[in-house]
């Protein structure tokens, strides 16, 4: 981008990766702006019939006949093509066609003419150049291009043209020559300003994506435990009210595993914390791994981790947790910090809840934890499920009283 901006004052055209997405950008408003000068051009270039029919009657027929007969017929579906979106060149060439088709038109209608002075007409052909190099604002070789074809063609039409005196196509020329390169000049700075202002405005649009990547990045770090990859405690404290205010309106459960590795202490002191982080991540994967797509797993903190359960139902909250009980378990982690034979497992705390008048997230979470609390006294390496919520709206809270299979 630094180097479009930085690049010489002849070159125009960009890099070609830059310069498509310049003409892809620039496309729909540039056509649109196009068919609207074509369509005033069109009305201005009609209305030169009064002109023809005041200043020479004797080929008013002919000026009606190119002018309505050909140039409309010509112009009119340009601009409709224009308007339905073509590639850049061929939008380009056919508004220079237009431009060209012009002069030749306007110089058979002089060259028509047999009143006197009718050759003055001549001087106003650069208005045609004005249109296709201002009002147009073609790009700027196309620009040069259709202004040269028009000048040869005027020359063509002039030179021979025995009514018009010599000193007068001298001047006439002179002046549609001038004409052509004043307007070639304000074509190029408009196209080069066009074209400096776009660079700009994509920079900044870039910046801003950057901006917003890094934004992104960072709301993505502040809820993600950097250890494991898993959600961490503040995305847990935002999405539970969301979850359980959506349980809520769908008359659904909501279920709750809070899990805690058995014996992470001794773990930690035998292997060190290096290692213990290892085993973190190890016992992390595995829930991930066996939790569904819709659950959010957490790391809460420490050794602690959560399971939020969407739709949830004691019967399948059960065999969830059992199976997160087990993958962890098949990991085989050694835990020599316990005893020789001693490996890495976890105890689980399972909660299902319906949320009614009287409960609250934090109860399925109290309820959860209390679970945890009850396996891990009756001797870790277990689930078990808390009782049903002791409150008057107890009759629509869900839970089990099972034990573990281990």
């Amino acid at each position: 981008m630094e180097s479009e901006l930085g690049r010489g004052f002849g070159r125009l055209r960009f890099a070609d990766q830059v310069e498509a997405r310049f003409e892809a950008d620039t496309q729909r408003q540039r056509s649109r702006q196009m068919v609207v000068s074509g369509l005033i051009s069109v009305v201005i270039y009609c209305l030169f019939l009064i002109n023809d029919y005041s200043f020479r009657p004797d080929t008013f027929t002919t000026a009606l006949m190119l002018r309505v007969g050909v140039m409309l017929p010509f112009g009119l579906p340009i601009l409709w093509w224009v308007s339905r979106g073509v590639s850049a060149a061929q939008r380009e060439t056919l508004m220079a066609s237009t431009v060209i088709v012009a002069t030749v038109i306007s110089c058979l209608i002089v060259a028509e003419s047999t009143v006197p002075y009718s050759y003055l007409d001549v001087f106003s052909f650069g208005l045609i150049l004005l249109v296709g190099n201002i009002v147009y604002s073609l790009r700027f070789s196309y620009a040069c291009v259709s202004s040269a074809i028009s000048i040869l063609i005027i020359l063509v039409f002039v030179l021979p043209y025995e009514p018009m005196p010599p000193e007068v196509k001298r001047l006439a020329m002179f002046t549609i020559i001038a004409q052509a390169l004043f307007t070639l000049v304000a074509n190029y700075r408009f196209e080069q300003s066009e074209r400096t202002s776009y660079l700009h405005v994509l920079k900044e649009k870039l910046r801003a994506g950057y901006y917003l990547q890094d934004n992104q990045k960072l709301t993505r770090m502040s809820v993600t435990d950097s250890l494991t990859n898993l959600a961490n405690r503040r995305q847990f404290d935002a999405v539970l009210p969301i979850r359980w205010q959506e349980a809520a309106d769908k008359g659904l459960c909501l279920g709750l595993m809070v899990i805690d590795i058995d014996h992470f202490k001794a773990y930690n002191d035998y292997y060190g914390h290096p290692q213990g982080d290892v085993c973190l991540r190890q016992v992390a994967k595995a829930m991930q791994a066996n939790s569904r797509d819709s659950d959010l797993v957490v790391r809460f903190g420490g050794e602690e981790f959560l399971v939020l359960m969407t739709n949830a139902t004691p019967e399948a909250a059960k065999p969830a947790a059992e199976r997160i009980r087990c993958s962890v378990e098949a990991l085989g982690i050694p835990n020599h910090g316990v005893s020789a034979h001693s490996i890495v497992t976890i105890s689980v705390g399972v909660a299902v809840l319906r949320p009614t008048v009287g409960l609250t997230p934090a109860d399925l979470l109290l309820k959860a934890d209390e679970a945890l609390y009850e396996a891990k006294r009756q001797g870790r390496n277990r689930i078990r499920e808390a009782s049903l919520v002791d409150s008057p709206s107890s009759d629509d809270a869900v839970g089990g009283l099972g034990v573990s299979a281990r």
